[in-house]
């Protein structure tokens, strides 16, 4: 129990939160929330985001952190409380490790932008640069004219008809694709390493390193920071966006709602998926980060605190987002419709158009893309360090020393960034586009099934429930399980993620990005990544049921490993008292018994088990003599008699007499 004793700890409890706010607040709540509410019915889309919170994110969030602070384990590791599904531990980190590689990729993109704002003169505001093509429209071009570019592109001027009729390209589109992406026809052409982008991703792994080069102990003081001031730069970029003309129109119609969209499964399915992604719920992370906690920390107050506050800040961000586009709207007469675009469009092509009409232009641009690689950085971190726990919890011997954990750190950030540099190549936007389709959909839903499958019904609800007593206390846990949790838990949340899983599988389409279809290797590709983690499912229980043979592991598959339990032993009280496994050895150790006999049990106690003493005939498989033991009982009844008894192989055994036997609360179930 010593490397369990030595495991590093939150200095307090605000780190903790400060790191799940962090953890869950990124990226997607810029460019995916307000653009999914938009799309869904637009104040609408609220009703069933916040359905989806109540009834599949809060559930959720709250097992896994109660999961992890009981343990005190890596999402990996934590299987101990059974091997048969231990393949989701090594799902949810591979799910982590696949969403490290391409979104360093984006805040390295951010970089790129924060770094090109330090200038008098963005350069984006205009068509007069080395990489605009002959299509580029900006804010002083007019077709109509004899030459639009006032003689700076004598080079366009034979095309002047074919460009007339064909689509225009915004400066900031242009410079997206061409300059900071360098983009290629097809995903079929990676072309060369766009070496500026490979060196801004190279030093947001630089950054990651540092923060977490002493685990916990350092990004605790880090998120402090990261997770505070993205609001403080959110609120200005709101008041900014307030005063800017068509504004308002923007803001109502963000908000206006279309109540006809309810009726769409499409919108529901979008909500639940969304509520997924944004809480960072079944990658193993939340598990992780609480598995740092003090055994008796409120996890019930934090999952409720932290998700509230993810979402709400969600749809704050919204209002500085369609505040820009209804400006940019009202600046270039044209309709929302045409305007609102959702993904990383939004945040490096239309907000930055919206940036350079300003007033200071660099200014904005530069607290604009500060945020969003803070917000990118503060998610970034723990991510891989959710892939750091689940490798080092399960090698605790290997990695005791500080060197060795700070090497493995810095490891894992190298090979990360090895295996991001195919998106950082000018063909990269296309790998980076199927990553983020395919690892956020399927892989999260199934593993948030299974979990919920693997810890309530296999493990079991009372048993969990009784856990989170142990941590909480018993008036906490039993105001808020059986109305709430317990539903959601055992119907609601695994009927709900079915409900989607069923209709996302019937709505696939094949892959696309933007225009662009991927070919059939794409498609393979996208499918491959999604099968990566959850294969894993699948071969760990068969594996297991291999070496143990699938009789022997569906008859033991609710049954925890021995050292499965609260980490210190301060807290090991209750059933994982040493006395109480003392007593209970007799049934679970290689002398021990199981009782299996519900066709006798009393209908008062649900679980019940038949316990007497019982007197052995011969000497087989059992103790010799009169001591009390616990039998499976095929024959037995609540009279004394005979009964054939099975050893702790499922062997038959030794018959023998049982002597006052009587029906006794049995606490382990």
């Amino acid at each position: 129990m010593g490397e369990e004793a030595k495991r590093a700890g939150w200095s307090n409890q605000v780190e903790f939160i400060l790191t799940l706010i962090g953890y869950a607040v990124g990226l997607g709540n810029v460019w995916r929330f307000p653009y999914l509410a938009y799309k869904n019915g637009g104040g609408a889309f609220l009703i069933p985001y916040f359905v989806s919170l109540a009834l599949i994110g809060v559930p959720l969030f709250f097992l896994e952190l109660s999961f992890g602070q009981f343990a005190s384990l890596g999402p990996i590791k934590i299987w101990i409380v059974n091997p048969a599904f231990k393949g989701l531990g090594f799902a949810m980190t591979i799910v982590s490790a696949l969403i490290a590689l391409y979104y360093n990729v984006v805040i390295a993109w951010c970089l790129y932008y924060l770094f090109a704002s330090m200038t008098s003169y963005l350069p984006w505001q205009d068509c007069d640069n080395e990489w605009n093509t002959c299509s580029c429209a900006d804010a002083t071009t007019n077709f109509s004219s004899p030459d639009p570019w006032n003689g700076r592109r004598p080079d366009c001027l034979a095309d002047l008809a074919s460009i007339k009729n064909g689509s225009k390209n915004t400066p900031s589109s242009e410079y997206f694709t061409r300059k900071v992406l360098g983009v290629t026809d097809s995903w079929t052409d990676p072309g060369g390493l766009k070496w500026d982008v490979t060196l801004c991703n190279l030093l947001a792994w630089i950054i990651v390193f540092l923060v977490l080069s002493k685990g916990i102990k350092s990004l605790g003081k880090v998120v402090y920071f990261t997770a505070t001031f993205p609001y403080v730069l959110l609120t200005v970029l709101l008041v900014r966006g307030l005063t800017l003309e068509g504004s308002h129109e923007g803001v109502m119609y963000y908000l206006t709602p279309n109540w006809e969209r309810l009726s769409d499964a499409s919108v529901w399915s979008d909500a639940a998926v969304q509520i997924f992604y944004s809480l960072s719920a079944c990658s193993g992370g939340l598990i992780a980060m609480a598995s740092y906690n003090k055994f008796n920390n409120n996890v019930l107050r934090d999952s409720l605190v932290v998700p509230l506050i993810n979402c709400l800040t969600s749809f704050y961000a919204g209002f500085v987002i369609f505040s820009v586009l209804g400006f940019m709207a009202n600046y270039k007469h044209d309709t929302m419709e045409h305007v609102a675009k959702g993904g990383p469009g939004l945040t490096f092509i239309v907000y930055p158009e919206a940036l350079a009409q300003m007033p200071v232009a660099p200014l904005w641009a530069i607290l604009f893309f500060f945020m969003m690689a803070t917000l990118g950085f503060s998610s970034q971190f723990s991510i891989t360090e959710t892939v750091i726990t689940g490798v080092m919890d399960e090698f605790p011997g290997f990695f005791s020393s500080r060197v060795k954990r700070i090497l493995f750190r810095a490891g894992v950030c190298a090979v990360a960034f090895i295996l991001g540099l195919p998106m950082t190549c000018r063909g990269g936007e296309y790998t980076l586009n199927l990553m983020d389709t395919f690892v956020g959909g399927f892989p999260l839903l199934f593993v948030g099934l299974f979990e919920i499958i693997a810890i309530i019904y296999v493990y079991g609800f009372f048993r969990f429930k009784r856990d989170i007593e142990l941590m909480l206390g018993s008036n906490i846990v039993i105001s808020a399980f059986f109305l709430y949790f317990g539903a959601t838990w055992l119907l609601i949340s695994p009927v709900a993620l079915l409900a989607v899983i069923i209709f996302k599988a019937i709505q696939t389409k094949p892959a696309t990005d933007g225009s662009y279809v991927y070919p059939e290797g794409g498609q393979a590709l996208g499918w491959l990544i999604v099968l990566a983690p959850l294969i894993w499912i699948p071969v760990i229980f068969f594996f297991e049921a291999f070496r143990n043979g699938l009789g022997k592991l569906l008859k033991k598959i609710n049954s925890p490993e021995e050292n499965w339990g609260p980490a210190l032993s301060e807290n090991k009280t209750g059933r994982y008292s040493d006395e109480y496994k003392e007593r209970m050895k007799q049934r679970t150790g290689n002398n021990g018994y199981t009782i299996s006999n519900p066709e006798e049990q009393s209908t008062s106690e649900k679980y019940a088990r038949l316990q007497a003493t019982f007197v052995t005939s011969n000497q087989a498989n059992i103790p010799n003599g009169k001591e009390e033991h616990t039998v499976d009982m095929e024959n037995g009844t609540k009279q004394n008699g005979t009964a054939q008894v099975k050893d702790g192989t499922g062997e038959t055994g030794t018959s023998g007499q049982f002597q006052n036997p009587a029906f006794v609360k049995d606490d382990d179930k």
